[in-house]
């Protein structure tokens, strides 16, 4: 049977639409990480009131997070909170003193290999971490949290693309499973309390100040040091990427929409299946280099494939993505290239 992403049966049947007192300020949570901190730049843009919290942990360059955090510090409607969400008593005073309507959670430890050489960083950051959101919104008041999930959570289901409706209960990495895990957490909040809650599936996202963990800084280092690129499952993978733009607007519209459940999941994703060998040889032509490849087989925690069924958040979110990796990725590459030239000219 599909797995149901609404109410239990015997629930409250409601829609809330936050409605945001004027200059009321929006908790932007792993503000100094890769989505977070576009999210909380384009929300200053507009000009919205936004504290960013981030525990800047070393899971990859500090110093890469520093420089994100630099830029929204030029805003004087930003708030910087430097703290870890696993600490109770540092989140809670964020929350009493800022009377947050609308909170949006994307602090998380990342990463699908790193989870199987450190489980417990992924049962803090992601178990604990989560609850202590939870109740911090539950307790004061908050009307709706939009939280970061991930396509992962899809596991080993081999049906594309991937939709909401889908089973979602054969994770095959620990990362996987505390997503799911916050999912279902949020969907007890959304039950029991009346939070609303809008879970994101994210699928492959990339842009300027991405992550360095991710595949598409990886084999532009590589490519540039003159290094071979590892492949896995020799070359025969398929990801959705996404552009970091579309992804920003997908969670823009997440915090804002009109008439949502009380408990939502939404795919947010690029709706196309791109090999993995084609993103490789558009980095090359750019790079001017011509990729070297080690092909390997596949890994523990790795699918063939992802791709994401899109029409859920296209009719309730108005979610449509528009950067193809044609376009993403020059961008993405000429944004590289001034960040190490200059850091802090690389404000793209």
């Amino acid at each position: 049977m599909p797995e149901s992403t609404g109410m239990p049966s015997g629930a409250p049947e409601f829609s809330q639409t936050p409605s945001l007192t004027r200059g009321s300020p929006i908790l932007v949570t792993g503000s100094a990480g890769f989505i977070g901190f576009h999210l909380a730049r384009a929300l200053l843009d507009e000009g919205h009131e936004v504290v960013g919290y981030d525990n800047f942990n070393d899971y990859y360059s500090v110093q890469l997070k520093r420089d994100r955090h630099a830029i929204l510090q030029q805003y004087s409607r930003y708030r910087g909170v430097e703290a870890d969400l696993c600490d109770g008593a540092s989140l809670n005073p964020v929350f009493d003193a800022s009377g947050f309507e609308v909170v949006c959670h994307l602090a998380a430890q990342a990463g699908v290999r790193y989870s199987l050489t450190h489980p417990h960083v992924y049962q803090r950051s992601n178990l604990e971490g989560f609850l202590n959101i939870l109740e911090a919104c539950r307790h004061h008041g908050v009307g709706r949290l939009v939280y970061a999930s991930s396509s992962s959570v899809y596991g080993g289901n081999t049906k594309l693309p991937f939709s909401e409706t889908d089973p979602v209960d054969t994770p095959i990495s620990l990362y996987a499973a505390t997503k799911k895990a916050n999912e279902l957490m949020a969907h007890t909040y959304s039950h029991l309390y009346g939070l609303q809650t809008v879970g994101l599936r994210f699928f492959t996202v990339y842009g300027p100040w991405g992550r360095p963990d991710m595949a598409m800084w990886l084999f532009t280092a590589a490519m540039l040091e003159g290094r071979p690129i590892p492949v896995f499952n020799h070359g025969d993978m398929r990801r959705d990427f996404t552009y970091i733009d579309d992804i920003v607007a997908g969670a823009h519209a997440a915090l804002f929409a009109k008439c949502l459940s009380p408990c939502e999941v939404f795919n947010l994703g690029n709706h196309r299946s791109e090999h993995l060998l084609d993103m490789i040889q558009i980095l090359g032509d750019l790079l001017g280099v011509e990729p070297r490849m080690t092909l390997l087989p596949m890994q523990p925690g790795d699918v063939q494939a992802t791709y994401a069924d899109i029409d859920r958040a296209r009719t309730a979110l108005g979610f449509e993505p528009t950067t193809p990796i044609s376009a993403g990725i020059p961008r993405f590459v000429s944004w590289y290239r001034d960040y190490h030239a200059d850091p802090q000219q690389a404000s793209t």
